[in-house]
């Protein structure tokens, strides 16, 4: 039972020159090259199995301000209004809504540290509520239960995962843009140190300008370039009910479980933080920049199995341009989920929403998170590479950002003034320590 996922046909033959080629369907990737394409390039986005297949349709689909970290704020603050702009320009529906996230709790070090964000938050201008316990027990009346208390963003909201990137990538056809799935990029061209060309299994693309946006497979791909990327992956699981659960909040969080209603009615279900950790050479290879991140997390994270020797997209191998790659043989990560976990979450869900009792699964899936050691995004040019953009590591957080991840890698592709600083997401920060810079949320 797969995340559900939304078809799209794409462009059949591959242009010969490029402004630009976007590497990676993903909601990072559709939305680099949609703006690229609205400011006039000639943009090529090659997907080596189907757009939006992985992570960002696996996800949860919360695009969110509340309990963000500082560094990531100001994107966040940008992508909700470029999630409502997005569909006024293009007219089409990734699902956005404001529907407002809902966080409940009875740990006072958890509200404590909430009100804490929400006063740095108002400095910054952004909504956020703090809930008493009559509020919060109000709010959270679905669970039947009274609670400490809580938060309630409202100017945040949802779109639809297993749409978003679909949709977008249609976008950016709509602009003369072209989308190639089943295309995988296996490496690229230099001429006197400068990106040249992108090598893909169809055949070879010209152009000076190219953005990674490969989520989980960017480490492996940029070592072929001799590029050092620290980058791990984590495999979460989560699940989905069907339709008819009444009176639940669109976004619910808590220690326990949270729940977020699906386009289709239903909601999916997930135990935040909650994930195995499969080991691989790569993340041998990077353990030591993690350790920092391991050492504030190591409560939600439990051993995992040979899931990720089998994925292929931490290999240290590697890979010539006139053959297979590691993904040409495994088009679409897609990992068996936890079963354990899953029941857990299920077990949960029914105890604190009562009304999910008789809702039957429609569907469980797994996914790859991709996260750096800091648990910040990496965007930016390689600085040993010109023309050569990286945008992943986004660490869980990637999918509400992503039209404020795409917008800065347009500037940055095109000398306009960034939508936000970039400097607290320049690749080169990756070369030294996490320690005490690991992201709070």
């Amino acid at each position: 039972m797969p995340a559900p996922l939304f078809h799209i046909e794409t462009t059949p033959t591959l242009p010969e020159t490029a402004d630009a080629v976007v590497i990676g369907g993903g909601i990072v990737g559709v939305f680099s090259a949609y703006y690229l394409a609205r400011r006039g390039m000639k943009v090529a986005l090659v997907e080596k199995g189907r757009i939006g297949a992985e992570q960002s349709s696996r996800n949860w689909g919360w695009c969110r301000q509340q309990n963000r970290d500082a560094r990531e704020l100001p994107m966040a603050t940008k992508s909700l209004a470029l999630w409502d702009a997005f569909a006024e320009e293009s007219g089409e529906d990734a699902g956005f809504r404001r529907c407002g996230l809902l966080y409940l709790s009875d740990n006072d070090a958890e509200l404590a540290g909430w009100a804490r964000w929400g006063e740095f938050a108002r400095g910054v201008g952004v909504t956020t509520h703090m809930l008493d316990s009559k509020k919060a027990s109000e709010f959270g009346a679905a669970t039947g239960k009274a609670w400490k208390g809580g938060v309630f963003s409202p100017t945040d909201g949802t779109a639809d995962p297993s749409r978003a990137a679909p949709v977008v990538a249609r976008a950016i056809m709509a602009l003369g843009g072209s989308v190639h799935q089943m295309c995988a990029a296996r490496g690229l061209e230099t001429t006197g140190g400068r990106v040249s060309a992108v090598v893909t299994e169809a055949g070879i693309i010209r152009t000076e300008t190219v953005v990674m946006a490969g989520g989980a497979w960017a480490s492996s791909f940029c070592r072929q370039l001799g590029v050092r990327f620290p980058q791990a992956a984590i495999r979460s699981s989560i699940l989905s009910v069907a339709p008819g659960a009444k009176s639940l909040p669109a976004a619910l969080h808590t220690a326990a479980v949270s729940a977020t209603r699906r386009s289709d009615g239903g909601y999916t279900l997930a135990i935040s933080g909650k994930a195995r950790v499969d080991p691989t050479l790569q993340q041998l290879r990077f353990a030591r920049y993690f350790v920092p991140m391991f050492a504030r997390r190591w409560k939600s994270l439990a051993p995992g199995g040979m899931e990720g020797l089998k994925g292929g997209h931490e290999t240290l191998s590697h890979w010539r341009l006139d053959r297979p790659t590691p993904m040409e043989r495994n088009r679409i990560l897609d990992p068996r989920p936890d079963r354990k976990q899953i029941d857990l979450t299920l077990a949960r869900a029914r105890t604190l929403l009562p009304s999910l009792v008789h809702a039957p699964v429609s569907a469980a899936w797994a996914g790859y998170i991709d996260s750096t050691p800091d648990g910040v995004p990496a965007i930016g040019e390689i600085a040993a590479i010109p023309g050569l953009i990286l945008a992943a590591g986004f660490s869980g957080h990637g999918f509400g950002i992503g039209p404020g991840a795409g917008h800065l890698v347009a500037d940055l592709v095109t000398g306009a003034t960034p939508i936000v600083d970039p400097k607290p997401y320049y690749p080169d920060r990756l070369n030294r320590s996490a320690w005490g810079k690991v992201a709070d949320f």
